[in-house]
């Protein structure tokens, strides 16, 4: 098996594997792509061991339309990398950001309530390798697997916790503090300090026009917060740029602490400095 996206190699190869590259088996190898996704991670080890003949990777690109509004939901995803975008539109044909995901969370959350048809858009905003499992195969797994029914339900409070403090957050704060949190929460789903966003995306994440993107971004590069170029950010003032945030980034992943625990979080801050590989680094 390849792995085909280099962070996810970064993941295996510099963090989870407890073997030597000589080692590597079809199963062993998955099992440590899986573990950089903080649910998968949570779980335990026999509950995660269940679920590994069912997923599969998939790289996706910048763009990719993975659920699309009422079409049946084929599969559920957990990410390794990128980030997802959870897109509502609107009849005038504008487009509002409703949740992103990334390798915290899991894409299809609505099976577990019965749902299988997808209200929102769901729209690749970074590019990375996903975890795809189908599903009748995801259904089967939830009634037979205790841990990972039970993690997936405390999982959806943190997602609800989400939409509704983006919801206020666009509400009542200023563009300058939501873009701060906007790339906060990007890079945290990033290995490295660049995030890949454009000056449209963002707009849509917060609901604002470009101008506005455009002129809040200039100025937190005049204050060495970030540099931006051609769709680039590079985060250069971590810290700085919390203190320039509004409160809703902390109360997000507040919540997301709460479930997955301060080891998996510094685990998915520390893994974010890591290089990625170049694809000769892959494992077969």
């Amino acid at each position: 098996m390849r792995v085909g996206h280099s962070l996810a190699g970064a993941c295996i190869i510099n963090r989870r594997s407890p073997f030597t590259r000589a080692e590597y088996s079809p199963l062993a190898v998955l099992e440590a792509v899986a573990r950089c996704n903080g649910l998968l991670a949570a779980l335990p080890p026999a509950a995660l061991v269940a679920l590994l003949p069912h997923l599969s990777p998939l790289d996706v690109r910048k763009g990719t339309s993975i659920y699309n509004p009422d079409t049946p939901i084929e599969a559920v995803y957990f990410p390794i990398s990128g980030m997802i975008s959870l897109v509502t539109n609107l009849v005038s044909g504008t487009q509002a950001e409703v949740g992103i995901i990334g390798h915290e969370g899991m894409l299809g959350m609505s099976l577990l309530s019965g749902n299988d048809m997808s209200y929102v858009e769901a729209t690749v905003q970074m590019p990375g390798t996903l975890m795809r499992m189908t599903t009748i195969k995801f259904r089967r797994e939830i009634a037979s697997n205790g841990a990972l029914r039970e993690l997936l339900t405390q999982y959806t409070e943190v997602m609800q916790v989400q939409v509704m403090q983006l919801a206020a957050c666009n509400g009542h704060h200023p563009v300058e503090q939501r873009l701060a949190r906007c790339l906060l929460m990007a890079h945290d789903r990033v290995y490295g300090d660049t995030v890949h966003l454009t000056q449209e995306g963002m707009a849509m994440m917060l609901g604002v026009l470009r101008p506005s993107i455009s002129i809040a971004a200039a100025e937190m590069q005049r204050l060495k917060l970030i540099h931006y170029a051609a769709g680039h950010i590079t985060v250069l003032d971590r810290p700085g740029l919390e203190e320039a945030s509004c409160e809703c980034y902390a109360a997000v992943k507040t919540r997301l602490i709460d479930l997955l625990g301060k080891r998996e979080v510094r685990f998915h801050e520390a893994i974010r400095m890591q290089p990625a590989v170049t694809s000769a680094d892959h494992v077969p």
